[in-house]
């Protein structure tokens, strides 16, 4: 009689919303979250970390994804050292450094993620609302997001737009955390591409790195303190009203 080895159950995949790119560790669609009215459309927000090491295929992959825009949240000085590798694809790529950083390191830039995002909040309102205006331009669209990581830069850009879209908060937080997997499973080829791309070196470790839920949503909370939500904090950094509704209008796919 032959015994049948049962099959281990296989937990579902993180990658499922990964874009399979070889020279990329953290491209991901934020489509297919519950929003106000409907569901986040897929294929129109992509988010990522550095993209100086795409190859042929990937260049391939994105331009048959129809992307058409990258906004490059990193700083000048890194954006020279790791050039995005995105010739002969078209897309128009949008250089908006978050911290304006003078010089070519961050030099004694803390790496305490707390005081990082807390600093983002206070002090960088107007490059994060910039952001998140070219996100809603429907001739951007589709539209890759992108810094070195795909994590901080990113993950709180991200999370304003999908605020403004209305997926609750937790779910937000579920899809920052995501990162922490993502980069996981490539850490040591991750870690050194951003070591060479941000300089920050060794001071650039697993803490750095950390995707804790509960920092995003501190971050949001941070937001509605100071201006009421986190639509008035990016209304009174530069957003007006039309990019709102531009963002919601093409971003958001209704039920059926």
């Amino acid at each position: 009689m032959r015994v049948s080895t049962p099959t281990p159950e296989v937990p579902a995949p993180v990658t499922d919303r990964r874009i399979p790119l070889t020279g990329a560790f953290n491209v991901r669609d934020v489509g297919g979250y519950p929003a106000a009215g409907g569901t986040v459309r897929t294929g129109a927000l992509l988010r990522g970390d550095a993209l100086h090491r795409l190859d042929d295929a990937d260049r391939a992959l994105l331009t048959a994804m129809a992307v058409r825009t990258v906004v490059d949240l990193r700083e000048d000085f890194e954006a020279r050292l790791s050039p995005d590798a995105l010739d002969g694809t078209g897309i128009a790529v949008l250089r908006l450094p978050v911290f304006r950083v003078v010089g070519d390191s961050f030099g004694v830039a803390p790496v305490d993620l707390t005081s990082v995002y807390a600093a983002m909040v206070d002090d960088c309102g107007t490059a994060l609302a910039a952001a998140v205006a070219h996100v809603a331009a429907p001739r951007s669209q589709p539209v890759l997001v992108h810094c070195s990581a795909g994590k901080d830069r990113t993950g709180v850009v991200v999370a304003a737009v999908l605020s403004l879209l209305g997926v609750p908060d937790e779910v937000i937080a579920e899809d920052y955390h995501l990162t922490s997997a993502y980069l996981a499973a490539e850490f040591t080829h991750a870690v050194e591409q951003l070591q060479a791309s941000t300089g920050l070196g060794q001071r650039l470790n697993g803490q750095a790195l950390a995707c804790p839920p509960e920092l995003i949503l501190a971050t949001l909370q941070r937001m509605r303190e100071a201006h009421g939500s986190v639509e008035g904090y990016l209304l009174a950094h530069g957003l007006t009203d039309e990019h709102v509704v531009n963002l919601r209008m093409t971003l958001v796919e209704p039920p059926g």
